[in-house]
């Protein structure tokens, strides 16, 4: 039986499980990131690694290779990440992929974590058997991971997909990308949050300074979530935005890409599920009709448990890639 290594790093927590080629999970191990203190994701990464590597040993599985989906612009050619990984800033600049290709004498592709994401969704999840499908992960950032006619689309740089920084309101907020009126800024669970602090900064009456507990700096995006379920009007108007950003890109991915299927995950995607009809409803302000109503939208909520499943994916269309390649370069190929 045949398995994969996939991890995801993310910047609080990384997992890495081992995976079978239908997409099971058979094992997984989990870590603080920096559990041995700033600096240490890849001393986390290995031993995340190696455990999942015995738990194969003991089941006698061949493993076809290690896939890893990290929160960064990524050159996919050479697993050198790029350097804009905020999250887990030691890994900028450093060629991630060969070394631990070297270090664990298997295979070793590495990119960003929403093209993961996308990959597993198109080879495990929902978007199995479509030709093409975007991704948009609405968690604490904003990311993108886009498949289009099978092709995994990475651009000439690694900057494809990062449509979290598309504007979609030209004089907006100040993005921390270094651009202005981003969907990153009024659709993540950073940006919910910062605009909801920027609102009721010196407002000591506001209800939700005083759900934070007169602390600013504890306003979170779940928060303001549950303050406009209870018709709070400043966590309202901030929801609101967010619905209206979100139908805009939807817009830009329909009329731009017009893909079979976008699926719409992440933590704040959880929090927008019940306010779908209301995002669909500003989607059709932006779209063209016909390719809307011929979009499959799914707003699901992220699956921590299922993670791996990326970096396993992406395994699996590297090799299939690899494959393709040897044959047509083979005589009569």
């Amino acid at each position: 039986m045949r398995a994969v290594i996939g991890v995801d790093v993310g910047g609080t927590t990384s997992v890495a499980g081992l995976v079978a080629s239908d997409g099971a999970v058979l094992a997984e191990a989990s870590a603080p990131t920096h559990h041995r203190g700033p600096g240490t994701a890849v001393e986390t990464l290995v031993e995340l690694i190696e455990s999942v590597r015995g738990r194969a040993r003991e089941e006698k599985l061949e493993l076809l290779g290690i896939g890893l989906g990290v929160p960064a612009v990524v050159d996919p050619s050479g697993g050198r990440i790029g350097g804009e990984a905020l999250h887990v800033p030691e890994l900028a600049g450093r060629a991630l992929g060969p070394w631990l290709a070297e270090r664990f004498g298997l295979p070793t592709f590495v990119d960003n974590d929403v093209n993961a994401l996308a990959l597993a969704e198109w080879t495990f999840g929902a978007g199995h058997g479509v030709r093409s499908l975007v991704v948009l992960a609405l968690g604490t950032g904003l990311g993108a991971g886009i498949v289009l006619d099978g092709q995994l689309v990475r651009g000439a740089e690694g900057f494809g997909g990062e449509l979290g920084h598309s504007p979609v309101k030209f004089d907006g907020r100040p993005c921390w990308c270094g651009g202005r009126g981003c969907l990153a800024v009024y659709a993540s669970g950073r940006g919910i949050a910062e605009a909801a602090r920027a609102r009721v900064a010196g407002r000591a009456g506001e209800a939700l300074l005083t759900a934070a507990g007169g602390d600013p700096a504890r306003i979170t995006a779940p928060l303001v979530f549950r303050a406009a379920a209870h018709g709070d009007p400043t966590a309202t108007g901030i929801v609101e935005e967010a619905c209206l950003a979100l139908g805009a890109m939807i817009g830009i991915v329909v009329n731009g890409l017009n893909p079979e299927l976008l699926l719409i995950t992440g933590g704040v995607a959880g929090a927008l599920a019940p306010l779908e009809g209301r995002v669909l409803r500003a989607a059709e302000g932006f779209a063209f009709s016909r390719a809307l109503a011929r979009t499959r939208i799914r707003l699901v909520p992220g699956d921590k448990r299922l993670t791996a499943r990326g970096g396993a994916a992406l395994v699996l269309y590297e090799t299939a890639r690899a494959e393709r390649a040897g044959c047509a370069a083979s005589p009569g190929g």
